[in-house]
């Protein structure tokens, strides 16, 4: 018995022929097996092919009225790629070759048929057709695929002609798909390109795989990376030779082009923002350590100054320097804690177009707000008047909200065109612009802010700078400018407000060719919560101060530091102002000594301590004297350690700071 193929569904089966009783025979020996159409013509035949286009198999009697069989199967190859089986009653080898050229049959039988046989055939055309489906599914599967690969692909025969290219190929090699087909690689293209197909052909020739990265300069001037990948099928993966196929795919290679511009850069924003990362963690470290030496220092030359103030001019002039040297070092480090971690943060919805039509009323007049001069401070007034002629370039549209402080972001904005300004040559252009951004490399939309950016780009015609500055730019203490003119903080302090607005800020520079800095900020929904505000990023909140009573000697005030200098300059202040002082040199000592002394008025508390930190200590105190107030001090910018609400200040600090904080605190 003749085994029929295995179909994955029921084909279906049209069968023509004019006389019904052949009709009748042939649906009783197939519908078991096939799903069965009859047609009493032709004509009724290519009705119902038009109507059901998955016909598999059809069978036709050659010797029909108005249109015989192979005239029939000629136009059904029109509207169907059906197997096709021609019977006939006579021995007509001309209407046979007519149905085989024209009709394209798969089989043809006479009548009467065998059942057996004519069964085979069907199964076997049926079983064809549903081959014929899948490569024909395949092959348009591929083809899309190459079609809309990110990356260029393209197939060479054994003589180095492209017989497959898809259209991100083509533009690479700066032709269409039609002008590649058939031509060899070292025919189109020229340069770099042409010098890696030199260097590629010798490893290819041994059937092996070449890969290079190259940079290539596009029409418009701008330079892309590309990891170019040439594949010879004469290799398997594991260099083993593979067997000659019969279609000779061996001789054949595979090239692929891929544009990583766009991954290279991403990975430089990440090797970036991990140096960053760590950069910031130690600055925030030797800031602390410098704010715990800075407050000994100034605390006592305003102790000494208490206990015997200078006389001699020389003494006075000198104790003047080291108070002003002193209060300078307090404000860098204040400045790279705020590089680190900003406290001064106070962040709001902004509408970013206003904010720069405000800057740039301000810049037109060469005036600078009140808000700007304070942070700002009187060395860097003088370069308001430089950057009057900024050009701004404002989108009429309105963009989406943005969740960051107003003031740090004019403050960046007015920075970053002083520092353009400087690196500019005679009748240099500088433009801010600001747009929205529906993709950053690199971010992923989860239904967050980060959706949508709104981009604050500064550009400039200037000097430009090299790759090894870029890497730099942003690094504390780094600076181009000559001894004495800057910091070096500007850029890092950007750095860290954007960063902690869930920003990114972009560099693009090139030696003469100006420089492209663009602050990425995520844009957000009108009157919604943005994540980083639930974070803590905006200052602690600070009770209201009632009105100060005068100092009144008695209270009991517990000091409470791990740094011996630090604790007897704030013990001293507090003395010198007529309070009674305890000290303690740890959180641990503290608890044993407010258990002993109900005295205690209040607790000047440093936050960060070994062992016991500042605020597990007060959590602890409190709960011995759940009403005893705790004054944290610290040195260090992250207050999440802290809950809100508590009063904080922060290293270093003056005598009257301190003592406003104590009065208020007591007088509560």
């Amino acid at each position: 018995m003749t085994t029929l193929p295995e179909l994955k569904r029921r084909a279906i089966v049209l069968i023509v022929d004019d006389e019904p009783e052949i009709l009748v025979a042939l649906t009783d020996l197939l519908e078991d097996s096939y799903q069965v159409y009859t047609a009493s013509s032709g004509q009724q035949g290519l009705a119902i092919l038009a109507q059901q286009p998955d016909v598999a198999v059809i069978i036709s009697d050659q010797r029909m009225p108005n249109m015989t069989g192979d005239a029939f199967l000629a136009q059904a190859r029109h509207i169907s790629s059906a197997g096709a089986i021609l019977l006939t009653g006579y021995a007509d080898i001309t209407a046979v070759e007519a149905a085989l050229n024209r009709g394209q049959i798969s089989f043809f039988a006479y009548k009467p048929w065998d059942g057996e046989t004519l069964l085979s055939m069907v199964g076997q055309a049926a079983r064809r057709y549903e081959l014929e489906k899948e490569l024909d599914c395949e092959q348009r599967l591929l083809r899309s695929l190459l079609d809309n690969l990110p990356f260029g692909l393209a197939f060479k025969d054994e003589q180095g002609r492209f017989i497959r290219i898809n259209a991100q190929m083509a533009k690479q090699l700066g032709h269409s798909v039609q002008d590649c087909l058939g031509k060899k690689e070292d025919e189109l293209v020229d340069g770099d390109r042409l010098a890696s197909l030199d260097e590629a052909k010798p490893v290819l020739s041994g059937g092996g795989r070449d890969q290079q990265v190259l940079k290539l300069s596009t029409p418009s001037g701008q330079v892309r990376w590309h990891d170019l990948t040439r594949i010879r099928l004469g290799n398997g993966n594991d260099g083993e030779e593979v067997p000659r196929a019969s279609s000779d795919l061996v001789d054949y290679s595979i090239v692929i082009d891929r544009d990583v511009t766009d991954l290279l850069n991403l990975e430089q924003r990440l090797r970036q923002a991990q140096k960053m990362q760590a950069i910031g963690t130690l600055a925030g470290g030797i800031a602390h350590d410098f704010n715990n030496l800075l407050t000994a220092i100034m605390g006592s030359l305003e102790l000494v100054q208490d206990l015997e103030p200078p006389q001699q001019p020389s003494v006075v002039r000198l104790y003047g320097n080291a108070m002003e040297a002193a209060r300078r070092g307090s404000v860098l480090t204040q400045k790279l804690l705020d590089f680190s971690r900003p406290r001064h943060l106070s962040c709001q919805q902004v509408d970013v177009v206003a904010l720069l039509r405000d800057l740039e009323g301000f810049m037109m007049h060469g005036k600078v707000p009140q808000d700007l001069q304070d942070a700002l401070g009187a060395d860097s007034l003088e370069a308001a008047g430089r950057i009057s002629g900024v050009q701004f370039n404002l989108p009429d549209e309105a963009l989406p909200v943005v969740w960051t402080d107003a003031i740090q972001l004019e403050l960046a904005v007015f920075n970053l065109c002083v520092n353009a300004q400087d690196a500019q040559p005679d009748d240099g252009a500088i433009s801010v612009s600001v747009r929205k951004s529906a993709r950053l490399l690199g971010r992923t939309s989860s239904g967050v802010p980060g959706d949508a950016w709104v981009v604050v780009q500064v550009l400039d015609t200037g000097v430009g700078m090299t790759e090894e500055m870029q890497a730099r730019i942003f690094d504390p203490f780094f600076t181009t400018k000559d001894m004495g003119q800057g910091t070096g903080m500007g850029l890092s302090m950007i750095y860290g407000f954007i960063n902690h607005c869930g920003g990114e800020v972009r560099v693009d520079s090139v030696p003469g060719g100006g420089t492209s800095i663009e602050l990425w900020l995520p844009a957000m929904a009108a009157n919604t919560n943005h994540p980083i505000m639930q974070q803590g990023v905006t200052p602690l909140p600070q009770k209201p101060r009632p009105a100060l009573p005068d100092l009144q000697a008695g209270n009991v005030i517990l000091v409470v530091d791990d740094e011996p200098g630090v604790r007897a300059v704030t013990a001293g202040f507090l003395r010198r102002a007529g309070y009674d002082v305890v000290e303690a040199s740890s959180g641990q000592d503290s608890l044993a000594i407010v258990e002993k002394n109900p005295a205690i008025a209040l607790v000047v508390m440093d936050v960060m301590m070994p062992g016991m930190n500042g605020n597990e200590a007060a959590r602890r105190i409190q709960q011995q004297r759940p009403h005893l107030p705790v004054l944290f001090v610290t040195g260090y910018t992250d207050l999440g350690l802290l809950p809100t609400g508590v009063t904080v200040l922060h290293k270093p600090y003056t005598r009257d700071a301190l003592l406003a904080d104590v009065r208020a605190m007591l007088a509560a």
